[in-house]
């Protein structure tokens, strides 16, 4: 790959095009074969994988359940790894073919809702929760909601591509985003040093979308040594943040379903019921 590089009149994908996914990154969008989502016991389905942004999701439905919503949902595992985002029911859930995607079987016909930020805020209005109805703290709420849906794509497709996953390591392009995600890091952290949380004093959707990104981030959870490299442990407000959501219960089951890496205690390939975290955590299965 030359650093001269001049663009072709008419663009084609290459074969390294996409890096480490490029066996799943095509440019081209609908269905590649067909298959029908299953369908569980529960009013919502969820069809997802432990990403950060399936993680928002699955920590919203925890802390429903918490908060003693009847929030019960089935969690189907979806390997992105594997194409399952292509078959055509999921393409049918989201015609985007990423994750999450959710369908409400409590309506009729069902409801289909796919980006992760419209999940949460349909969730949150659904049931009422985690989303203020004062207009002012209700606004300043979808402020940092959709800053997280507009700030996420230079974190992970800029950034992290760039520096963990590209084949070639490309000097403008990590300093282009590395200077970006540092402006967002300390965004985030002046932010903190004024509120308990991201939209105030309440924990709230915002918390929820923006903790599986930038808490991962900064304790050293994503893409190698990034959090040296950005000198995370300098953003003290942000840790402070980071560590309270940490320790929520509904948090640390929220990020174990459909976690299909790391330490198999903290993995349960898909949820049907609150009891499968005491029975269906991998390392359960394995022993």
């Amino acid at each position: 790959m030359s650093d001269d590089y001049t663009p072709p009149k008419v663009w084609t994908p290459g074969k390294e095009n996409g890096g480490q996914f490029a066996s799943i990154n095509k440019p081209t969008a609908g269905a590649q074969y067909d298959r029908d989502l299953p369908v569980g016991q529960h009013p919502l389905q969820l069809y997802s994988l432990a990403t950060p942004n399936g993680q928002k999701v699955t920590i919203l439905l925890e802390e429903l359940l918490e908060a003693g919503h009847d929030a019960e949902y089935d969690a189907w595992l979806i390997k992105i790894g594997d194409g399952d985002q292509f078959g055509s029911g999921f393409v049918a859930a989201n015609p985007n073919s990423k994750i999450p995607a959710l369908m409400d079987h409590s309506v009729s016909p069902p409801q289909r809702v796919f980006e992760s930020g419209s999940i949460l805020l349909y969730l949150a209005e659904k049931y009422g929760a985690f989303l203020p109805t004062d207009p002012a703290a209700r606004t300043e709420t979808l402020n940092w909601l959709f800053w997280q849906m507009g700030a996420g794509p230079y974190l992970g497709g800029g950034f992290g591509h760039f520096y963990a996953y590209a084949p070639t390591k490309i000097e403008y392009a990590i300093d282009r985003f590395t200077m970006e995600v540092k402006r967002q890091l300390d965004l985030l952290d002046k932010r903190l040093a004024d509120s308990r949380f991201i939209a105030g004093d309440d924990y709230t959707i915002a918390d929820m979308a923006i903790w599986p990104w930038y808490g991962r981030l900064i304790t050293g959870g994503a893409y190698g040594d990034a959090a040296t490299f950005l000198d995370a442990e300098s953003y003290r407000n942000l840790h402070r943040w980071q560590a309270e959501i940490a320790a929520r219960p509904a948090v640390q089951r929220g990020i174990m379903v459909n976690n299909v890496s790391g330490d198999p205690a903290k993995q349960l390939h898909e949820r049907h019921d609150a009891s499968d975290f005491q029975t269906k955590t991998q390392d359960k299965l394995q022993a």
